[in-house]
């Protein structure tokens, strides 16, 4: 039965949350840049869930994929990191290809995931997370 709901969570574009035991696999969510936009881009997590972002760029340009509070986005805007990856829910993403990372979210309350290439966050390159308690 775990590998059924484990083979679901894979399919999980829309991010609709798939719990797993403890100690399972990171659920597993698509998200596509079209356009240098999110799709999906509102997302609904479980707190205390692990997920495993698989994020595929179909543009012809590079984009990020930066998840945090308002603080942290803030900061990336004003930042000078060229590449991510170092940190749980941070990537570049090259033109037509596709990065994963995995976050945790421990509390329940509501996250913002961007891109901060320049005038990209001002284009409207964000998403929202909710982390239901």
């Amino acid at each position: 039965m775990a590998l059924v709901v484990r083979a679901l969570c894979a399919l999980a574009v829309l991010g609709t949350g798939c719990s797993l035991e403890p100690g399972a696999a990171p659920t597993a969510i698509t998200v596509r840049i079209e356009h240098s936009r999110f799709v999906p881009a509102v997302l609904e997590v479980k707190a205390g869930e692990s997920v495993r972002f698989e994020v595929v760029n179909d543009d012809p340009i590079d984009h990020e994929f930066l998840i945090g509070d308002e603080t942290v986005q803030d900061l990336h805007e004003r930042g000078t990191e060229s590449h991510h990856g170092a940190r749980p829910g941070e990537i570049s993403v090259p033109a037509g290809a596709s990065a994963e990372t995995t976050y945790r979210f421990d509390e329940p309350g509501t996250l913002i995931f961007g891109c901060h290439l320049p005038q990209h966050y001002a284009y409207g390159m964000r998403g929202v997370i909710r982390i239901e308690g």
